[in-house]
């Protein structure tokens, strides 16, 4: 796909997030000049050609209270993780969920990010990741977040 000025524009528009509106994409719409149908179809277009991979919310956790964050690691069955995988994808405790080849000196190929209050509680989801998993998981441990890092999108450079 090749980028039009329309759609460097809106890329532009949105690389920094969403209008905190009811409808943003009629306001990004309107600071555009364009129908909120076009830019609606122009994203939708980007992400089926790859260009955009999603639109979603990333939110601070600490704000919200889940000061308890760990990167959960699974050393599965290559042959069942990606069906597993999506299971716990969509668990709603989990914010993100993906396979990596394993490494040399590192196991673990799904990979699911637990939010919680406590430590003891991240500790009880991932007694259920794990209980999910079943027989398939050979090995797990988690990575514990000690602070936020910033979280930023596509952006686009001048020229």
């Amino acid at each position: 796909m090749v980028l039009d000025d329309t759609d460097r524009r809106l890329i532009a528009a949105t690389q920094a997030g969403l209008p905190l509106v009811d409808a943003p994409y009629a306001r990004i719409a309107e600071d555009l000049g364009l129908t909120e149908a076009q830019v609606i179809a122009r994203l939708t277009a980007m992400q089926a050609q790859g260009v955009i991979r999603r639109i979603a919310i990333a939110p601070n956790h600490y704000a919200l209270g889940m000061t308890a964050n760990g990167m959960s690691v699974w050393d599965v069955e290559d042959a069942q993780a990606a069906p597993l995988g999506e299971t716990i994808g969509a668990l709603d405790f989990v914010t993100h969920c993906y396979l990596r080849p394993r490494a040399p000196v590192w196991r673990y190929n799904l990979f699911a990010m637990l939010h919680g209050q406590s430590r003891a509680e991240v500790e009880e989801k991932r007694a259920q990741v794990r209980a999910l998993l079943g027989p398939a998981c050979r090995g797990d441990d988690i990575l514990y977040s000690t602070r936020i890092l910033k979280k930023t999108g596509l952006r686009l450079r001048d020229g």
